[in-house]
């Protein structure tokens, strides 16, 4: 018998000889075997004797190989969060690490490495469903093909945990595992329900209703596992048409559904199908829009130095060319048409980005033609880039510049309607999903009645909070004009006269900004307050002031350790085998002096503030004080004037894979450092090796793009 759906029950059976995975619930399946300590995948008829630990768990999260050691990363605790049309849905809440060998010994490296890994996961936003693909929207689900496994129409960008299951993957395919598992036999279907795909993002499922009317509101905003990363490591387009902070966020309402309350753990079999009934007689019907995110695709970084606004550096756009063709291959192949809404500020440095931006759309449209509006506020309030004729794929793309900035200056939000103003014939041909349930269907599919054909892909500098304003704009335009195509409204009428709906679409938008932001960031998005409220708040201002400081900060001193956690789970980089030994991959090679000047000044600043609080005899003289206060306070100022002035060498970047700029940067900073005249000989003569030893690690590992 072949399932189709993963296990939704899952027991571990440990002993010292192998890890065995079963479902009690489908006696008559396979048992999954992980030998130990070799890591061999075999599946065996009935159960294994001679397990010393039984334990329950959620599902295979996927299998990891570091240094030293092969993990099994298993779900312990997964939360209901709701149903998407009949199916529950699951976010993931603990995780557990099944090593395969019994480590006597500590290695610092493989510490390390399982400190990131679990960090990570304790903070990701995971969610799974047993029956349900998370990972495509309801348009390309309605493609797809029902008869095979779960994980085979998982959306390759958006199975977030695809790295760690390749061994697996490998195993249920027949194919040679990169990784070195031996693998027993060839097409092994029998392991596709040990597959779960995962996906990380937003999800809310939301049971409401307009005007009477019964709804299940649901929001997913899916992130792509590729070129993911933290704020200032992971810019721009990489060579095989990734962006960074690339998200695809599908706002979902579905009408007459009978199956939306939350039933536990398990559900009937006919909710994991999705056949779901309707509402007192009527079908299910539902409707999705879609909208992406993603970084302006050319090679472009803003190099940390310490500095409140880092340095922007962007290659010329006639190298990205071949890159921005990729991307936008898949982006028209998938969404159609593509309209590119930037949201930079056009003058200043994110000026430049802009420029860039507009050139790389100049250069694949045929015959761009260019207009531009203006009014009192701005010489370029919109600026369009079309293709005059249609001739080829790239003609689909359609560039649309706002100045975001100027026109909402001073609280004007309203302004921000001159944009959908531009875009709503675009909107309106675009159309969006719209499906019917059909009762007689044993897989629970929807009989297409119209399509989504276009999407708008908005950027501003970091895809955050610019973004997030408009679009929670085009989301709220789209539910209105599915309602009222939809009878539930009636002309004149929007879902914002129900005070309960608005209130709940406006906290629905403004938590799926706050995630995506903490993805990315380390905080919260910025201007919350007015997708929350509709208004601008002088809390909301002290709290965008408190993000901002902590975004430097984290951006500065923690993004580092989070880019490379993020490299580990998602295979970007491969620790070397080997024994244990001091490789020592983590360590702080910088000179010893560079290491000492934030101490001395914390030492000065303490020394000064001893001195402020001392008491003097009366009979004493002052001047040994005074002289002592001085001579810290010089000593403070030349620290401080020192780590503003060499800022890249105190930026905690990534250990594993360091932006090459980051190389150029601190190789740079080190050799003008060595040419001073104070402290030139003494980093010389102190120097642990290469002075770029702290971030050149490249050569450790192996550096492999899924």
């Amino acid at each position: 018998m072949r399932y189709m759906v993963p296990f939704r029950d899952i027991n571990v059976h440990a002993s010292t000889s192998h890890y065995a995975f079963t479902s009690p619930s489908s006696p008559s399946a396979q048992t999954l075997v992980v030998e130990r300590p070799s890591g061999d995948i075999r599946l065996n008829d009935g159960s294994l004797l001679g397990a010393k630990r039984v334990s329950s768990i959620a599902g295979i999260l996927g299998i990891i190989k570091l240094r030293l050691d092969k993990y099994i990363i298993v779900i312990t605790k997964a939360q209901p969060v709701g149903r998407v049309k009949g199916h529950m849905v699951y976010k993931v809440v603990a995780t557990e690490f099944l090593p395969l060998r019994e480590r006597i010994l500590h290695d610092p490296d493989e510490d390390t490495y399982l400190g990131l890994l679990k960090t990570l996961l304790k903070s990701a936003p995971m969610y799974f469903s047993y029956s349900f693909d998370l990972t495509n929207s309801f348009q390309r689900q309605a493609d797809s093909n029902p008869t095979q496994a779960l994980w085979q129409r998982a959306d390759d960008r958006f199975f977030w945990n695809k790295f760690i299951q390749s061994d697996l993957i490998d195993f249920a395919t027949g194919a040679t595992s990169a990784s070195g598992l031996r693998h027993h036999g060839s097409h092994q279907t029998a392991a596709d329900p040990f597959i779960l795909p995962v996906m990380f993002g937003m999800l809310r499922i939301t049971t409401t209703r307009i005007k009477a009317t019964p709804l299940t509101f649901v929001l997913i905003t899916r992130r792509s596992r590729h070129r993911a990363g933290t704020r200032y490591m992971t810019r721009g387009i990489d060579e095989h048409g990734h962006v960074a902070n690339f998200n695809e966020t599908e706002q979902i309402v579905v009408l007459n559904d009978g199956s939306n309350a939350m039933r536990g753990m398990e559900g009937g079999g006919g909710m994991q199908n999705g056949k779901i009934g309707g509402f007192q007689g009527q079908d299910a019907q539902v409707m999705s829009y879609i909208q992406t995110r993603g970084s302006v695709p050319v090679y472009w970084a803003e190099i940390n130095t310490l500095r409140y606004v880092p340095d922007l550096q962007i290659r010329g756009v006639e190298t990205a060319v071949g890159a921005a063709k990729q991307h936008f291959d898949e982006q028209i192949r998938l969404y159609g048409d593509n309209y590119l809404v930037n949201l930079v500020n056009q003058r200043g440095r994110e000026d430049r980005v802009k420029e860039a931006y507009e050139q790389l759309v100049r250069t694949l449209v045929s015959g761009p033609n260019e207009s531009t509006q203006a009014d009192y506020v701005t010489d370029e309030q919109i600026h369009v880039v079309e293709a005059s004729q249609s001739n080829q794929e790239y003609d689909r793309l359609h560039y649309v510049y706002f100045d975001f900035h100027n026109e909402t200056k001073g609280l004007r939000w309203h302004r921000a309607q001159l944009l959908l103003d531009q875009l709503k014939d675009g909107l309106v041909q675009g159309q969006y999903f719209r499906g019917l349930d059909m009762p007689g269907d044993a897989q629970g599919r929807l009989e297409v009645r119209s399509r989504q054909t276009a999407v708008v892909r908005t950027n501003c500098m970091d895809c955050l909070d610019r973004t997030n304003v408009i679009q929670t704009m085009l989301a709220r335009w789209t539910l209105t004009r599915q309602l009222l195509d939809m009878g539930v409204l009636k002309p004149g009428e929007s879902p914002d006269d129900d005070r309960a709906f608005r209130t709940l679409f406006q906290n629905v938008w403004a938590d799926n900004a706050d995630v995506v932001s903490r993805s990315y960031s380390g905080t919260g998005a910025l201007k919350t307050d007015f997708t929350r409220t509709g208004q601008r708040t002088r809390a909301g201002m002290v709290q965008d002031l408190n993000n901002s400081i902590t975004r430097y900060v984290k951006n500065n001193f923690s993004d580092g350790p989070r880019q490379d956690a993020f490299d580990l789970f998602l295979g970007a980089f491969h620790p070397e085998s080997s024994g244990v030994g001091p490789s020592l991959v983590f360590v702080d090679r910088r000179p010893i002096l560079i290491q000492s000047i934030p101490y001395v000044l914390a030492a000065s600043l303490f020394m000064v503030v001893v001195a402020s609080f001392a008491r003097s005899r009366q009979d004493s003289s002052l001047w040994p004080l005074r002289l002592f206060t001085f001579v810290w306070i010089f000593v403070g100022i030349w620290c401080f004037n020192f780590i503003r002035t060499h800022g890249v060498l105190y930026v905690n970047w990534p250990k594993l894979n360091t932006p090459k700029w980051a190389n150029e940067g601190y190789q740079e900073t080190m050799g003008a450092i060595r040419k001073d005249r104070l402290i030139g000989p003494l980093v010389a003569r102190h120097e642990r090796g290469v002075s770029t030893a702290r971030i050149s690690h490249l050569e450790e590992g192996k550096k492999r793009i899924q």
